[in-house]
């Protein structure tokens, strides 16, 4: 779901070379701050 999200929203973040580059940044920097969120409490 977060990646229909972020492909559909932000096409500024996509890149000739990379496409889903700036989309899988979206989805990693959101399981980061889940997986901080849950440790830290």
């Amino acid at each position: 779901m977060i990646f229909v999200v972020a492909e559909d929203l932000i096409p500024d973040s996509k890149l000739e070379e990379h496409p889903h580059l700036g989309t899988w940044g979206v989805m990693l920097g959101f399981v980061a701050m889940m997986v901080l969120d849950i440790a830290l409490g």
